[in-house]
């Protein structure tokens, strides 16, 4: 009875929920299902790795096996998203062409689509991976856009190993290094994860500002159906 009332917004209610099984299904519905778009994945991560530390049972109530995070998560993570280019490349445009609903939002499409044609689509598929709801739509917009399988797999497979190892392995030591005082640091370690990794779209922002005080910038980015039909 208690998973029915779980919260699945809420990464500590998932996990002490779920556990290891659950944690790996909602990365692999996030980055491979466009309906999994709502999961905290970041937060979940940082908080699989706090419960496989010696803190583990004061915070969340559980205690997951560090190996198996650092297995399952990468490979999940890149399953996911690799389910998500293929759907994308097999649907077309047309995937995308419906009117907005609560799960559905245009908006959504259209964000990833920015960050495909702003910094293209190697940097694309990595960086991503730290932005949530990008993170779900990017990849069958790869797939629209004819992104080929190969280079979308390893791309693929560096974003999704930095992004699910290393905030993993983030929760992992501040659970170890704080012990029994993590309570007062979990919140700004979660805040200070969210900032780090939206680090590189800053770095990417201020070199293309750069780029086109220096006359080098390019012109607007076409949409997906655009560059879809440029294609057929």
């Amino acid at each position: 009875m208690d998973s029915l009332a779980v919260n699945v917004l809420d990464a500590t209610s998932l996990i002490s929920t779920f556990g290891l099984i659950g944690i790996l299904a909602i990365i692999f519905a996030e980055t491979g299902l466009l309906v999994g778009f709502f999961f905290p994945g970041d937060s979940l991560l940082f908080l699989a790795g706090v419960a496989a530390s010696s803190s583990a049972e004061k915070i969340v109530g559980t205690s997951l096996s560090l190996p198996w995070l650092l297995v399952g998560a990468p490979l999940c993570a890149i399953a996911g998203a690799q389910l998500g280019h293929f759907i994308g490349a097999k649907a077309g445009p047309k995937m995308f062409n419906k009117p907005n609903s609560k799960l559905f939002k245009k908006q959504y499409v259209e964000k990833a689509e920015y960050y495909f044609d702003k910094f293209g689509a190697e940097k694309a598929v990595v960086l991503a991976r730290f932005i949530p709801i990008v993170r779900t739509f990017l990849n069958p917009v790869a797939g629209v856009l004819e992104m080929p399988a190969r280079r979308f797999f390893v791309w693929n497979v560096v974003g999704g190993v930095v992004w699910t190892v290393g905030i993993i392995l983030a929760g992992y030591w501040l659970g170890d290094a704080i012990g029994e005082s993590i309570d007062k640091y979990l919140l700004p370690g979660i805040a200070v994860i969210v900032l780090v990794s939206l680090l590189p779209i800053f770095i990417e922002i201020i070199r293309e500002r750069r780029a086109k005080k220096r006359g080098e910038g390019h012109g607007a980015p076409e949409t997906a159906e655009q560059a879809a039909g440029q294609r057929s």
